[in-house]
């Protein structure tokens, strides 16, 4: 049985979980898009894509955060969120596999740790969401 104090004690975690998602996939989504030249140096990623990855960062930074907002996040809202995040997780690890984006060795090992960090973000989500029915 849930009781009230976990529940109440549930929805802190889901906000922060969305907050902190919503927070480091805006600084990344920053120095895609600003520093694509460096990005595409060091990693690998070609600036065009690079500059296009950092702008979907950006609006998708924008959005959990606003997920997050309301006292009770949005279950459905939420789900979305998790879904993406999974999504992105897949995407990362396709890309690195069949060498969609070219990327070099090191921007390989950085697609798959942000992979592991995202799908991380989506278990934590989950987990409070649960939690908080």
């Amino acid at each position: 049985m849930t009781t009230v104090s976990s529940v109440t004690a549930a929805r802190p975690m889901l906000r922060l979980a969305l907050r902190l998602d919503a927070v480091v996939t805006g600084v990344n989504g920053l120095v895609y898009l600003a520093l694509a030249g460096p990005v595409a140096d060091l990693l690998g990623l070609p600036a065009g894509p690079g500059r296009a990855i950092g702008a979907f960062l950006l609006v998708y930074a924008a959005a959990v955060w606003a997920v997050s907002m309301p006292g009770r996040p949005r279950r459905v809202a939420v789900r979305a969120v998790v879904e993406a995040n999974l999504l992105w997780t897949v995407l990362s690890v396709v890309a690195v596999v069949t060498g969609w984006l070219s990327l070099n060795t090191l921007g390989s090992v950085w697609a798959v740790m942000q992979a592991v960090v995202v799908a991380g973000f989506a278990a934590l989500q989950w987990t409070a969401l649960r939690r908080d029915r």
